[in-house]
């Protein structure tokens, strides 16, 4: 019986061990945070997905060259409620776009606030509010 119980209670552990990290999400380890960025430039794609909500969009570098941005957001279901869905943005949109970048200096970071042609912003709140 004692062994029995060291096996389940040894299982137990080994199972418990193994599930922690699945539990655990990524950080802010690459990003740049406190560090804003505001780049113009129009929608390539909007990704609606779990974990993370994508914005691709292009903007002209200070070399002229097109740099293609991705920036990510939280889920869907937990930026309904700032006033984006899935139509949010379609391909060509003009965006201005407020984000902090990843420290290596791609052109990759975290959404923080969208500026839409029409002038309003989204999250709402963050400035000026939609229309």
């Amino acid at each position: 019986m004692n062994n029995r119980l060291l096996r389940t209670l040894g299982l137990a552990l080994v199972l418990w061990t193994a599930a922690v990290p699945l539990l655990a999400h990524h950080g802010a380890a690459q990003f740049d945070v406190g560090k804003k960025v505001t780049v113009q430039g129009k929608v390539v794609e909007w990704f609606w997905a779990n974990p993370h909500c994508f914005l691709r969009f292009d903007a002209t570098g200070d070399d002229g060259q097109v740099v293609h941005w991705a920036v990510e957001t939280q889920s869907g279901p937990n930026i309904l409620p700032q006033g984006f869905t899935k139509q949010t943005f379609t391909v060509g949109d003009q965006v201005t776009v407020t984000l902090e970048p990843v420290k290596n200096g791609r052109p990759l970071g975290r959404l923080l606030q969208v500026m839409l042609a029409d002038g309003s912003t989204l999250p709402f709140g963050a400035g000026n509010s939609r229309n």
